[in-house]
């Protein structure tokens, strides 16, 4: 187990244990360990009370879920002032008297910086730590409706499940049983340019990728000057090991780029076959296109009428001046449902929402 699996394991023990840790805090929170001692059980106890918990009632529940998860018993009464003093500097921006709180509040407005940041312009530092952040994000499936009914408190009444009560009663009369229409996860395909061109979000968009086929049935594929499918590979628990075998198995990784041809193999072989139909669909790439732009407006249209939803993500379309003038771009328009922006964590996250949204 990885230390940043550790930490996320712990917030997701606190959110069982009732503690509204969502995703910001416990981003926030990885952010803060990163800059303290890890080997020190008082920093990491105050690390994760100042960005984890959010009212009184959260505290006995986080130092129950700290005794447990960290064991011993949390730090306490000999450096209550002290570490009091902390948290107020913490929670206001300054310093405290040992510099402790001005840094775990200095992680916490670097997570912030570093959400709207571009992918590309990264220091190597500023890059492990999105990883982190990566790492940490919920994807929510969207749904759609299923085949067979689910039981329910309300609704429409259910004949066969009130039948079965009342024989199960020996005939007397018994509470009338209720059904509604069913979900269940609609299917994501994620197609993810790795050309030349889009080097400086590939690793990103893939570790994305790698979260998004984790939490939902996805399938993805990259594509270059052909598509190769690393669904297999990103279905792997550990993060760098999934991105490994990803890149290993792409053969055309940071080479050149045939949008239109990748597309129509991917149709060909999967997605007229059942993995596009009725699916979310989305194509991560820049549009510059090295092939035929008539052939990408083809495969597009089709791909259109299979999938519930297309959208296209250019990591340039959030940038101040972008105009759509790539000659891909030009010819995708048409058939996609959405252009979003992909430059940032803060882009990647709207595009989980739209994704449940569809």
């Amino acid at each position: 187990m990885t230390v940043l699996t550790g930490y996320v394991g712990f917030a997701r023990a606190l959110r069982q244990a009732g503690v509204g840790c969502g995703p910001e805090r416990v981003q926030a929170y990885v952010g803060a360990v990163g800059l303290v001692d890890p080997g020190s059980r008082d920093d990491l106890y105050w690390a994760g009370r100042l960005t984890l918990c959010g009212e009184p009632d959260d505290l006995p529940r986080y130092d129950a879920a700290f005794e447990a998860w960290f064991g011993g018993e949390p730090p306490r009464r000999a450096r209550h002032r002290k570490l009091r003093a902390t948290q107020l500097a913490a929670l206001n921006g300054g310093e405290s008297q040992d510099g402790r709180g001005g840094r775990l509040a200095t992680a916490a407005s670097d997570t912030e910086v570093l959400r709207h940041k571009d992918i590309a312009g990264l220091t190597p530092a500023e890059k492990a730590h999105l990883r982190e952040l990566i790492a940490t994000l919920k994807p929510v499936p969207p749904r759609r409706r299923a085949l067979r009914a689910t039981k329910a408190r309300s609704g429409q009444l259910d004949p066969k499940r009130t039948l079965r009560a009342m024989l199960a009663a020996g005939g007397e009369p018994a509470r009338p049983r209720y059904r509604r229409k069913g979900t269940r996860p609609r299917k994501v395909v994620l197609l993810v340019d790795v050309s030349g061109s889009m080097s400086p979000y590939a690793d990103a968009l893939l570790r994305f990728s790698h979260v998004v086929a984790r939490a939902m049935p996805t399938e993805v594929c990259t594509l270059g000057t052909r598509l190769t499918r690393v669904s297999r590979q990103l279905k792997h628990r550990d993060a760098e090991f999934a991105l490994l075998s990803a890149t290993r198995a792409v053969p055309d990784y940071e080479g050149g780029t045939r949008l239109g041809e990748t597309i129509k193999v991917f149709l060909d072989r999967w997605g007229q076959r059942g993995v596009a139909r009725r699916a979310v669909v989305v194509v991560f790439s820049d549009g510059w296109e090295r092939g035929d732009t008539a052939l990408l407006g083809e495969q597009l249209a089709r791909l259109r009428r299979l999938a519930h939803a297309v959208i296209w993500v250019n990591p340039h379309a959030g940038k101040d001046g972008y105009a759509p003038t790539q000659s891909g771009i030009i010819a995708a328009l048409p058939h996609v449902d959405r252009l979003l922006a992909g430059h940032s964590l803060d882009t990647l996250r709207h595009l989980l929402k739209e994704i449940n949204r569809a």
